[in-house]
């Protein structure tokens, strides 16, 4: 089911090396990195969000991967311990376009309660299954689109 955790905590935090594809499938398990690999996939094939960067801006707060097209940075991924988390950054007309767009209502709610930042309203969303995708995937088309 899709939600907002704030007590996941990244599967990286306090490592000073940025991950490899092996430390990443360990940390998320199978079931969670065939999900990874498939919403990179998915969001290359369908959006042509090819770029990646890891980053870590402090150890405190672990890894990401920072996914852009172009030099528009469109999503982050979050490693937590057998999930993980996908962030983006909304701006008015992709919060409004969301609320129309047929999203479940529990992602709205998520949206509704999202923190507010300069850079937009600050909306993570926990993947734990196929569904989780397919709400990332429609939340990168919003973005992309506003």
């Amino acid at each position: 089911m899709t939600h907002a955790s704030p007590t996941l905590s990244n599967a990286f935090i306090g490592k000073p090396e940025m991950p490899t594809d092996d430390d990443l499938a360990a940390e998320l398990g199978r079931s969670a990195k065939a999900l990874w690999d498939r919403l990179l996939a998915d969001l290359a094939e369908r959006h042509n969000i090819v770029t990646q960067e890891w980053n870590s801006y402090s150890p405190k707060a672990g890894w990401s991967l920072r996914l852009k097209r172009g030099k528009r940075a469109i999503l982050y991924l979050s490693p937590c311990r057998g999930c993980f988390r996908a962030s983006f950054a909304l701006g008015g007309k992709a919060v409004e376009a969301a609320r129309g767009s047929g999203l479940p209502q529990r992602v709205i709610q998520i949206i509704d309660s999202a923190r507010r930042y300069a850079e937009g309203t600050g909306v993570r969303i926990q993947v734990n299954g196929p569904a989780d995708i397919a709400v990332v995937l429609k939340l990168a088309a919003i973005k992309l689109a506003n």
